[in-house]
């Protein structure tokens, strides 16, 4: 069984219809409340996971089930950068992109990934007088760092965590087989 498809971007539209239609899912195929809960929590922090690690975001999200094991699939296409690569490799099971399987899909990873571009990041020495003040007391950052909670709690609770890299497509696959 197959979902309908929902339509997510990076505004939040979608994220409650996804949530409702991945309840309906449970629905479905009668699972018990703590599943059902799990379900919706696999999708909440899919969700979560892929738009703070990707920003823009405009996306597809459905689940495809059979009996009781549930794949939740979300596929958008964004701008990857090296760190936003490694971000989204390092939240999987296996640590690695599964498009890059065979030798062409090796080929082509490692070559997207040598034209990734590097971060740019802004730094600057601070006056004397400036830095003067500020001795003793904390600089807190102003930017937003992924805290990586979704990924600790994903690879915890599934079974498997797959990402699929190709191009500026990316699609996640989460995997959990309740009968287990």
């Amino acid at each position: 069984m197959k979902s309908d498809i929902i339509t997510i971007d990076n505004q939040g539209n979608g994220f409650e219809n996804a949530l409702r239609e991945s309840k309906k899912v449970a629905e479905y195929r009668e699972l018990g409340e703590k599943e059902t809960m799990r379900l919706q929590l696999f999708t909440e922090e899919m969700l979560s996971m892929v738009h703070s690690v990707t920003g823009e975001m405009k996306g597809s999200f459905w689940i495809e089930s059979e009996q009781n094991r549930f794949e939740l699939n979300l596929t958008t296409k964004t701008v990857l950068d090296k760190e936003k690569r490694h971000l989204l490799i390092s939240s999987t099971t296996s640590r690695k992109n599964e498009a890059a399987n065979s030798f062409l899909g090796k080929l082509r990873n490692a070559f997207e990934e040598a034209m990734a571009s590097d971060v740019e990041r802004n730094y600057f020495e601070l006056p004397a007088e400036l830095q003067a003040d500020l001795a003793g007391r904390p600089i807190e950052s102003t930017d937003q760092e992924w805290d990586r909670y979704e990924r600790s709690v994903l690879l915890n609770l599934a079974d498997d965590v797959k990402i699929y890299i190709r191009g500026g497509l990316v699609h996640m696959t989460i995997i959990k087989d309740f009968a287990k």
